[in-house]
Order: C-alpha cells, then structure tokens, then sequence
C-alpha cells in the first residue's frame, strides 16, 4: 500500500454558520483518517497501546487551506508516510472534495506524530512490527 484514501460527509455539525466547513474539523478529519490508514495496515493504535504501551502524540501540525468544503460534500481524505524516524513519524494528509470531474485539492494538513510511553509520556522508539507497519503507509 502507498497511501491510503477514506471518505467522510461533511454534515452541519461540521461547518460554520455559512455552510463552510469550520477550520478545526480538518484536523479530525485527519485524525480519523491517521486511525483508519493504520487500521488498514492490520492493526490498531489500542493495540500499540495494550501491546507495547505505547502510544501516538501530536508534536507537530500544520495546515494549508486551498478551497473550501462545505455542507453535504464528500471529502476524501488521502494519508502517506513522508518521514519515519526511530520515536516519531510524519505524514501528509491531503484533502479534496470527491465525486467531482475534477480532483480540487481543499487542503494539506503535514503532522508530526511521536511515539511515547503511556505511562510517562517519555518518547521510545517504535517497536519492529509498527515500524513496518508504518512503512505501508510510504508514498
């Protein structure tokens, strides 16, 4: 797998009083998008989690707004693996309205994730299984 693409509605609960889409849904978008994309992979973050007592954190996000999405649109959200280092990782989150001729690019969101330790919150490295993992998630 290169990449991975899901789909989400943008319903009400998602935009502003003028039916375009609030700024801070992107980044749950984006946020159910990274689950789902590792989801896709075999396994889930509760597993790296219960399994190595581990867990992914936000260290870095950055968002670059193109076009906007509004009410009852279809965004396909596209996530890659850009960077995979020991303890952390980055991905490249595009979004575009699907369904449409032409493929509008809505927006980019580039996040820095780290993998800490659930019970201190001190980085560790990712074990071997979610190093691979990830690396299905290159693009």
């Amino acid at each position: 797998m290169v990449q991975h693409n899901i789909d989400f509605r943008i319903y009400y609960e998602d935009t502003d009083a003028g039916g375009v889409v609030y700024h801070a849904r992107y980044l749950a978008f984006g946020e159910r998008a990274r689950t789902e994309a590792i989801r896709a992979q075999g396994h889930s973050a509760a597993d790296l989690l219960g399994d190595f007592g581990l867990a992914f954190v936000v260290r870095h996000a950055a968002m670059d707004y193109r076009a906007p999405l509004r009410l009852d649109d279809i965004v396909c959200v596209t996530t890659r693996l850009t960077e995979l280092g020991a303890a952390s990782c980055r991905l490249l989150q595009t979004f575009h309205r699907a369904g449409t001729a032409e493929k509008l690019d809505c927006g980019t969101l580039d996040v820095r994730l780290a993998c800490v330790r659930a019970a201190d919150g001190r980085a560790a490295r990712f074990p071997p299984l979610w190093r691979d993992l990830l690396r299905g998630l290159v693009g």
